[in-house]
């Protein structure tokens, strides 16, 4: 009884965790400093905000799945003189379709070559929370000079677990995101900023991926932020100033 209970309750997971990893908010983005163009074959919306720097940031959101949440940390790139862009989410943000960790990886490769025809220079990526496996994807496939990332996971699924009591990371038809597994392939240093009391995505995982990445013969420069959370990280005093100092000469 208890063991049928369980499997049952192990399929409805499988169906719905895509509603908590994605569970978007609506609120569209509407910044004047940004212009917004939908890009490629796949439909990937995106909101740029040019700048004279050399560097370009591309940036990938967490799983709020709206741009105008995550304001801090477009800001600590614009007011620094970069040119920023940033991927919107299908599902999130008034912008239609429906996201999945295939989907988001495909339009965030696609969102890269876009940029990468916009600007001559180098790029960076920047992910937050749910954004860091993107990021992470992108600077395994394409060249960029930094990677930057903010209370990381090793993988995703490994979160589920502890959640849900089930073990996500060997379920067939979860997605895993497995960021951990893309190590191998990076080259660019890398930046991690995690809040000491982060209780969504605990710094324990920030700090055993820059082991892993350190332990692969990557550059990486590890902050472990005191007193911040999950949400309030990018509005930590020293927050875009770290960003600045690793972005120095990129």
């Amino acid at each position: 009884m208890l063991i049928g209970s369980y499997l049952i309750y192990a399929i409805v997971m499988v169906f719905t965790h895509p509603q908590v990893i994605y569970p978007f908010g609506p609120d569209v983005f509407n910044n004047p400093a940004f212009r917004q163009e939908v890009v490629s074959d796949r439909q990937v919306a995106m909101a740029i905000s040019e700048a004279d720097s050399d560097l370009a940031v591309l940036f990938f959101m967490g799983n709020g799945g709206a741009l105008s949440y995550f304001t801090y940390s477009l800001d600590a790139h614009s007011t620094a003189g970069r040119t920023i862009a940033a991927m919107e989410y299908p599902g999130g943000g008034g912008i239609p379709g429906k996201a999945s960790e295939t989907s988001l990886k495909a339009d965030a490769l696609e969102a890269y070559d876009w940029l990468a025809t916009q600007h001559d220079g180098p790029i960076a990526v920047h992910g937050f929370s749910l954004g860091t496996g993107l990021a992470v994807h992108v600077a395994a496939a394409r060249p960029v000079v930094a990677v930057l990332l903010d209370a990381p996971y090793m993988t995703l699924c490994e979160l589920m677990t502890k959640a849900a009591y089930l073990p996500a990371c060997y379920v067939p038809g979860v997605q895993k995101w497995r960021s951990v597994d893309e190590v191998a392939n990076l080259s660019a240093p890398v930046l991690i900023q995690h809040g000491t009391d982060d209780q969504l995505i605990p710094i324990s995982q920030g700090a055993r991926l820059a082991e892993v990445m350190q332990e692969a013969g990557l550059e990486v420069t590890f902050h472990a932020v005191d007193g911040a959370t999950h949400n309030n990280l990018a509005g930590q005093s020293g927050y875009a100033q770290r960003l600045n100092t690793f972005l120095e000469d990129r």
